[in-house]
């Protein structure tokens, strides 16, 4: 990583409707290093392509410089922080930008869904990168050029990319150690209250952990892990009892206990949520949409989606794309545990 001065110099660069706790949970290390140094030994300034003010996905604004000044600045660290609809954001203002410091040597990063920023600049292409989950999908069909994986954070040379939440303080951590070692970072690590590091090659979901503990037995867990193997071609219910080593009636009691739902109709909402990324972060016809989800009928699938999404995929490929503070992904609401078929 470059380093101009004694001080390193970070810009953050937000796009409408960013994830503020995924960026100031990045920021956070370091100022706890300038802390606990006694020294300045970094500052940033954080700035969007209309500056003033920049409303993040929550509801609340920040202030923020406008990019036509910055252009004498020359960052260590160039930082992209975006949450819904990267895409609409990406206007030749900011690529322009990012472009520029990347080529004069800056270390550039994408947070939560900023992957998409730094593949339309150009700088993924044949390179490991990481978005969050729920976009990891629509990254790979949009830049296949793009080798994406489910990590964390990646750090490919030059650049990096993390899923956002709060392993953006983990990555954070990973680039401070870089810079300052050992001592300072533990010293911050210990500060901010962070036990363990998940360093890289670290994913994203575990299937042995979940943050309130195991409560789903095995069977499911392993009947679940078959389902999410088998999104596009779709295995029968008896045959995935026999991939998971239990009966059909037990594997209904099991659901029913644990998921609050039938195996049936989990597997046809998992697959839904997959297409709703698709449907809503890339371009895909939606009967290709349809198909890669395991739907062979359009209208099968129209009707499942709107049954679930509360409206049809063309529609929600245009609303849906409209951030609001407070959206909430259906599988939060009541209707999920719905016992209609498909």
């Amino acid at each position: 990583m470059l380093k101009r001065n004694d001080t390193t110099e970070i810009l953050i660069l937000v796009t409408p409707h960013f994830n503020l706790a995924a960026t100031m949970a990045f920021l956070d290390p370091f100022r706890a290093a300038n802390y606990l140094a006694g020294k300045q030994l970094f500052q940033w300034q954080i700035a969007s392509e209309a500056g003033t003010l920049c409303r993040a996905s929550n509801g609340l604004e920040i202030a923020v410089s406008p990019l036509d000044r910055l252009k004498q600045m020359q960052p260590d660290i160039v930082v992209v922080s975006s949450s819904w609809t990267p895409e609409a954001f990406a206007g030749e203002p900011l690529l322009s930008l990012i472009r520029k410091h990347a080529r004069a040597g800056s270390y550039t990063a994408g947070l939560d869904t900023a992957a998409f920023i730094l593949a339309e600049a150009g700088l993924l292409r044949g390179k490991r990168a990481t978005v969050h989950y729920e976009h990891i999908d629509a990254l790979g069909e949009k830049y296949s050029e793009v080798d994406v994986c489910e990590d964390l954070f990646v750090h490919e040379g030059s650049t990096g990319t993390c899923c956002g939440g709060a392993a953006t303080g983990e990555f954070a951590l990973f680039l401070l150690h870089g810079i300052v070692g050992d001592a300072l970072t533990n010293d911050c690590a210990k500060y901010l209250f962070y036990r363990n590091l998940r360093g890289l090659g670290a994913h994203q979901t575990d299937g042995q952990l979940e943050p309130m503990g195991l409560a789903a037995p095995p069977k499911v867990r392993k009947a679940i892990a078959i389902m999410e193997r088998h999104l596009e071609t779709l295995i029968s219910i008896p045959e995935l009892c026999r991939l998971a080593g239990v009966s059909q009636r037990q594997l209904n009691r099991l659901f029913q206990e644990y998921v609050r739902t039938s195996p049936q109709l989990y597997y046809r909402d998992i697959r839904l949520d997959r297409s709703r990324g698709l449907v809503t972060q890339t371009e895909l016809p939606i009967s290709e949409i349809a198909q890669a989800c395991g739907f062979p009928s359009h209208v099968h699938f129209a009707r499942a989606y709107k049954q679930r999404f509360g409206l049809p995929p063309r529609q929600d490929r245009i609303e849906g794309r409209v951030p609001f503070e407070f959206r909430a992904w259906p599988m939060y609401r009541p209707s999920m545990t719905s016992q209609n078929g498909e």
